[in-house]
């Protein structure tokens, strides 16, 4: 079975857990979801700095997908600075079968999109203005470009075109 990576890749609340877990839904059973808080947050409980536990396995897990899962989804924040290298190793280790997205909104957005999301009592605004990075891109060939004028819809749509195009 030849895998396929998808990374989401944004600031907090943009919508990339979201836009993952319709993806996962789509492409159905043995969709691999590698969510940076479930592993950072939950399984490890650390804390998201330089060197943090959870880039490698989030690595570990996306490589044990390779091969097994037909579709394998990793979604996060993400810094560059921190997840980087190792995502865009990850590219040739799938041997190039692999699409980045950028989820590139403003900040005003991504506190109204906050402020209607059930994770709107878990932080407020100052942590996500302290979290903010913006055009945060990872700089890979083919690296596309979500914007805040797209839908839930449209976003779903360019993905699954664009994961299309190459199968």
């Amino acid at each position: 079975m030849e895998s396929t990576l998808i990374i989401l890749r944004g600031n907090s609340a943009s919508g990339k857990t979201t836009t993952a877990k319709h993806l996962q839904q789509h492409f159905g059973r043995g969709t691999l979801l590698v969510s940076q808080d479930v592993v950072r947050r939950e399984m490890l409980k650390v804390h998201d700095r330089d060197g943090n536990l959870s880039i490698d396995l989030i690595r570990q897990i996306a490589e044990f997908g390779k091969d097994k899962c037909e579709w394998v989804i990793v979604e996060g924040i993400l810094y560059t600075q921190r997840y980087g290298d190792m995502l865009k190793n990850l590219i040739p280790f799938y041997h190039q079968q692999v699409y980045t997205f950028y989820f590139d909104l403003p900040f005003e957005e991504t506190v109204r999109r906050h402020n209607a999301s059930p994770k709107r009592n878990e932080f407020g605004e100052d942590a996500l203005r302290n979290w903010w990075n913006p055009q945060d891109y990872l700089g890979v060939d083919g690296e596309m470009i979500l914007t805040e004028d797209m839908s839930q819809d449209d976003v779903m749509e360019t993905i699954l075109n664009k994961v299309k195009e190459r199968k």
